[in-house]
């Protein structure tokens, strides 16, 4: 059987996950769940939220179909997260494509808090790297979940620690951030709080193993997890270089690319993250607030391109041009 939703010896059975929000991740770590068998809502703010959302999961459904497809003819197509072996026959990955189809059917996309998460067995949170809006947000669930409801974020750079005080549940809240692309990409960074149950995290554990992630433990909290700690210095320091008008984008890619043998470049990988995202994470740090600094020179670069619709590879733009 290749679902991957099971009964756990630890922890308690997920059945029912709900996603906050539709962004690069959320939309994601929806499909991805959906595609793994369990039974998936989206909680979007407003109807607008989830008119953003739907061409974000088409975009997905159809790369997942074609992924696959192409993994019956190119070995090097295959992704971890559609199928547990390369070694995958015809017949079953035209299996797994209907199942592609009805994962995406069966997404159910609201803005009523009520039916996203009353019945949520795992509620992960994927909204924006604002802490004051993780606030609200949390605060508005607690008379909503169930009591056995695991909560989780995918903030890419806040402490469980800094936000469990909102949850009402800080022993069944923790962190759950996915790599991008996560099909492929397929890594799930687990951390708890020191306030975070054993038997709440070893759940969680088991349930990125069931979406078809390789879960990477942390020890304990550090802010930026694993990835993020190096990832972020890096981009950093290539939107310092654009910044500072020492480069100009092509270039520092290039620098990057042909000095690494990276396939991509900081900007890139930007446009793949959103801008969105690195403009909440850069204007939060003190130095933005400084005038004249590098930290509200970045912060300036990226919201330009925002106000414009350049928010990277799902918009068709953000320091390159898509094809969508």
């Amino acid at each position: 059987m290749l679902l991957a939703r099971k009964d756990w010896e630890q922890g308690m059975e997920i059945k029912n996950v709900t996603v906050a929000g539709g962004g690069v991740l959320g939309s994601q770590i929806a499909l991805q769940s959906a595609y793994k068998g369990f039974k998936v809502k989206m909680w979007l703010r407003r109807e607008d939220s989830i008119g953003r959302a739907k061409p974000k999961l088409e975009r997905l459904h159809i790369i997942y179909k074609q992924t696959l497809e192409a993994m019956k003819t190119d070995p090097s197509a295959y992704c971890r997260g559609l199928a547990d072996s390369p070694d995958v026959p015809a017949a079953t990955i035209d299996e797994l494509i209907k199942r592609v189809d009805e994962a995406y059917e069966s997404l159910v996309l609201t803005t009523d808090l009520h039916e996203a998460f009353a019945d949520a067995d795992l509620a992960i949170e994927a909204i924006a790297e604002v802490i004051d809006e993780k606030d609200a947000f949390y605060s508005s669930l607690k008379d909503i979940l169930p009591e056995h409801t695991i909560l989780c974020t995918n903030s890419s750079t806040l402490l469980p620690s800094e936000m469990m005080g909102f949850t009402g549940r800080p022993d069944k809240f923790l962190a759950l951030h996915f790599a991008n692309n996560i099909w492929k990409n397929s890594t799930a960074e687990i951390m708890g709080s020191p306030k975070t149950s054993p038997e709440s995290y070893e759940t969680v554990v088991e349930f990125a193993r069931a979406i078809g992630m390789i879960p990477l433990e942390l020890k304990k909290e550090q802010p930026g997890y694993l990835l993020n700690s190096m990832l972020v210095p890096f981009l950093n320091s290539a939107e310092a270089l654009l910044a500072n008008d020492v480069a100009d984008v092509e270039t520092i890619d290039k620098a990057w690319m042909l000095g690494t043998g990276a396939p991509l470049g900081p900007f890139r990988i930007l446009d793949i993250v959103g801008l969105t995202t690195a403009y909440n994470i850069i204007a939060a740090s003190p130095a933005a607030k400084e005038p004249g600094s590098t930290a509200a020179r970045i912060a300036a670069i990226l919201k330009q391109h925002i106000d414009e619709g350049k928010t990277g590879i799902n918009a068709g733009e953000g320091f390159y041009k898509y094809t969508k």
